[in-house]
């Protein structure tokens, strides 16, 4: 049995890392087998100089980053304004210009939010910004990595980080770019922009026409961030006529919402979908009501939006929390895009956006997606049979029966935790298939599916291929995240892969490369999908019996 999850060991080995960080003890790297693995981006979070050999000319004014190994690395850049006061709720706008150089040598402020619970032992903890930033409704700023300042036209990449529409950072340390840029001679971009109630407050319903886009801010500002990459990461060395998106988890969702944006379209040409399919957003009508109950909580009028804007942040925060727990039990939807003028269409239902069907897509989702989120519960970790039957009701229902025959039959080597972790993660990658199938319906530009089945030794295995356990892979940062990846010599290598396999992709379209078997596109014959492990495969319609009693289930609900 493994071991219970440590939060204190997790706190502890963060401060540890740190430490090495600064003293420089990790900036070698470390060699396996012979071969050097890749650069850790050791100084990542450690302070470095301006170097006026990072300077770029913005569409606002200069900007001046430094340099590590190599890389010009650009922090805290502005994208857009202020989203405070008269811009509260409010589409965004360029970036102010400014005089002189600015030095971006560290992260911008992050949309206020509610932390998570560090007290609790959770993997989720890993979803705060590692390296240190603040908070204010002053956000709309962007990270950039590239190999040089030439005319390189290189592909970009442009990360819309996860946490839901409610939490998040583009500067985890995880989502550091310098291997990437190094390694594929890309430039990578992160983004921080609004959330929650900030960003997705479906106002219009109650406060009228000059709020119709309140509820669809925070896409806004995808948007916005996605203009400042067409119009100034030529002189970053990138391709403003070559850019992917991608993201995970929520993140993933912003990037298939932005594939059904008509304000998106030709701004990117490449999407990838990281355990975030979503396939539809909310309705006017619920995300009104969500609306008219964070009046309520804050004692404003439906009328008096000035007095909405005049509310100081940290109160229009935790009154948002309250007001999305009474609309949820009244049909709201909490705090999240919502159909209206920036978004016309559900994204992927029923079928998928004209607007973005050239857009070539990845799309995929991790074997073992729900042990990030029941770190906790110590019981999940030790089921019976009797447990197992209990949690899967909990999911199925009247349908559970079913459900177990039929992954007990699929998976007849596995306990019951292990094979409750599959069955209930599955969820995710079934509305995968159902958002390539939603594409593929459309026509267009090809799809490709995959699917993260490789086990984390971190924590005696605990986590197996959990949510999110893929992006530190995707960044090549194996070493840099080992809380998460172990950094062992299978990480490393397993790493390269998949960042070489999201840089080929981003390059031209078609994710396969040398390293990988034939990858071939995704279709509803053959339904081919590369399984990512120590010895990655492709299997055509990998757990297809589960799959046609998802489809069943789902046709009758």
């Amino acid at each position: 049995m493994s071991k219970p999850f440590s939060n204190a060991a997790f706190v502890a080995g963060q401060s540890r890392r740190r430490f090495l960080y600064s003293s420089g003890v990790l900036a070698a790297g470390a060699t396996f087998g012979g071969s050097v693995a890749p650069f850790l981006s050791a100084r990542a979070d450690a302070a470095f100089q301006p170097d006026d050999r990072a300077i770029v000319e913005t569409s606002a004014g200069k900007v001046r980053g430094g340099i590590a190994d190599g890389v010009r690395i650009f922090r805290g850049v502005p994208y857009g304004g202020s989203t405070a006061g008269r811009n509260r709720f409010m589409p965004p706008k360029p970036a102010a210009s400014w005089g002189g150089v600015l030095d971006t040598l560290e992260y911008g402020d992050s949309c206020p939010q509610t932390p998570y619970n560090l007290e609790r032992p959770s993997g989720i903890s890993w979803f705060t910004p590692f390296w240190s930033t603040g908070q204010s409704e002053d956000c709309l700023r962007l990270n950039v990595w590239t190999p040089a300042l030439d005319d390189g036209k290189r592909p970009v990449l442009v990360w819309f980080h996860g946490g839901g529409y409610s939490r998040g950072s583009g500067s985890s340390s995880m989502y550091d770019g310098i291997n990437m840029a190094s390694r594929g001679d890309v430039v990578s971009v992160t983004v921080n922009h609004r959330l929650n109630v900030f960003g997705y407050a479906g106002l219009g319903g109650v406060l009228g026409p000059d709020f119709e886009r309140a509820g669809n801010a925070g896409m806004l500002d995808l948007v916005q961030s996605l203009e400042w990459v067409r119009d100034n990461i030529e002189r970053f060395g990138g391709d403003p006529g070559n850019v992917l998106i991608f993201g995970e988890s929520g993140g993933g969702a912003k990037v298939s919402t932005l594939l059904a944006m008509p304000g998106a379209a030709g701004l990117f040409h490449r999407a990838v979908i990281q355990s975030g399919p979503a396939l539809r957003v909310s309705t006017t009508e619920s995300a009104t009501i969500t609306a008219r109950r964070l009046l309520d909580e804050l004692g404003v009028g439906q009328g008096d939006a000035d007095k909405l804007r005049k509310v100081p942040a940290e109160r229009l925060l935790a009154a948002s929390g309250a007001a999305a727990a009474r609309a949820g039990s009244e049909g709201g939807a909490g705090f999240r895009p919502v159909i209206g003028p920036d978004i016309p269409n559900h994204p992927f239902d029923p079928i998928g956006p004209e607007v973005s069907a050239s857009v070539p897509v990845m799309i995929g989702s991790n074997l073992h997606e729900v042990t990030l989120f029941v770190a906790n519960d110590r019981e999940l970790f030790e089921l019976d049979d009797s447990g197992l039957v209990e949690r899967t009701r909990g999911i199925y229902g009247e349908d559970a029966e079913e459900v177990l025959d039929t992954y007990r039959a699929a998976y007849a080597d596995l306990g019951a935790s292990d094979l409750y972790f599959v069955l209930a993660s599955d969820g995710t990658r079934f509305r995968s298939i159902e958002l390539a199938e939603a594409k593929i319906k459309r026509g267009g530009a090809p799809t490709y599916m995959y699917r993260f089945d490789w086990l984390s030794p971190a924590w005696d295995g605990r986590f197996r291929a959990a949510h999110a356990f893929e992006i530190p892979f995707v960044f090549g940062n194996a070493q840099l995240s080992d809380e998460v990846t172990g950094g062992g010599p299978d990480a490393v290598a397993l790493a390269a892969k998949m960042r070489d396999a999201w840089i080929a992709f981003a390059r031209n379209g078609d994710p396969g490369h040398a390293e990988l078997p034939a990858w071939p596109a995704y279709d509803t014959k053959t339904r081919a999908t590369l399984l990512f492990n120590d010895v990655c495969t492709v299997a055509n319609d990998p757990g297809r019996t589960q799959r046609m009693l998802w489809e069943k289930i789902q046709a009758r609900t």
